[in-house]
C-alpha cells in the first residue's frame, strides 16, 4: 500500500482525484448518515467532498493522506498536528478522519493506514494521539480500542456538536506494535 499526502494544486484537487475521493466517501454512506456531514449520504457530490477536504485542510498543521493499493484509492486519513481549539490545552495530535472503502473493510487497509499515521507522529516525537469516535459508531469504537486506544471522556465534537467518545493512545517510541 502506498500512503502519501493528498495535496491540492492551487487549492483544488485534479478532477479525477476528486472523483476517486468522492467515490470512496460514497461507499461509506452508513458512516455519513451517522455523521450528518452531507445532506444526503447516498448522493455525495464532488463539490461537497471538495468543501469537506478544504475544511479539513484549513486547520493549521492539518494534512490529508491517501492510501492506494494496486493503484486504487482504498483509504484516506485526515490528521491534525494539534487540537483545532487552541484553548483546549490538548498537547496531542489528532486523527480527524480515517476512512476505508466500505468494500475493503476488514482487509487490513485501515490498520495499515492507522499504523502509518501513528508511526509518523511517533517519528515526530509526539507522545500520544487522539481520536473522537461518534456515538453510535460501534465498529469504529471496536477498531480503535483493539488498537490500544483508551477512553478519555465523552464530549461533543466542535464541528456539529455531535456526541462522541474521545480516545487516546500512548506512542511508546518504538515502531513495533
Amino acid at each position: 500500500m502506498i500512503i502519501e499526502p493528498l495535496v491540492p494544486a492551487d487549492g483544488a484537487l485534479p478532477a479525477p482525484v476528486l472523483a476517486e475521493v468522492t467515490a470512496l466517501y460514497a461507499t461509506n454512506h452508513a458512516f455519513f448518515e451517522l455523521s450528518g456531514d452531507f445532506p444526503d449520504a447516498h448522493r455525495i457530490t464532488d463539490e461537497q467532498v471538495a468543501r469537506a477536504l478544504a475544511d479539513e485542510l484549513a486547520h493549521d498543521g492539518a494534512e490529508v493522506l491517501s492510501a492506494r493499493s494496486a493503484g486504487r484509492l482504498v483509504g484516506l486519513a485526515a490528521v491534525l498536528a494539534r487540537h483545532p481549539d487552541p484553548a483546549s490545552g490538548d498537547p496531542d495530535p489528532w486523527i480527524g478522519l480515517l476512512i476505508v472503502d466500505a468494500g475493503a473493510h476488514r482487509s487490513g487497509y485501515g490498520s495499515a493506514l492507522a499504523d502509518h499515521v501513528e508511526d509518523r507522529f511517533r517519528a515526530a516525537g509526539r507522545e500520544a494521539v487522539r481520536i473522537a469516535v461518534l456515538d453510535g459508531n460501534a465498529g469504529a469504537l471496536a477498531f480503535w480500542t483493539a488498537r490500544g486506544y483508551t477512553f478519555l471522556r465523552h464530549a461533543e465534537d466542535l464541528q456539529l456538536g455531535r456526541g462522541c467518545t474521545v480516545l487516546r493512545k500512548e506512542l511508546d517510541g518504538s515502531a513495533a506494535r
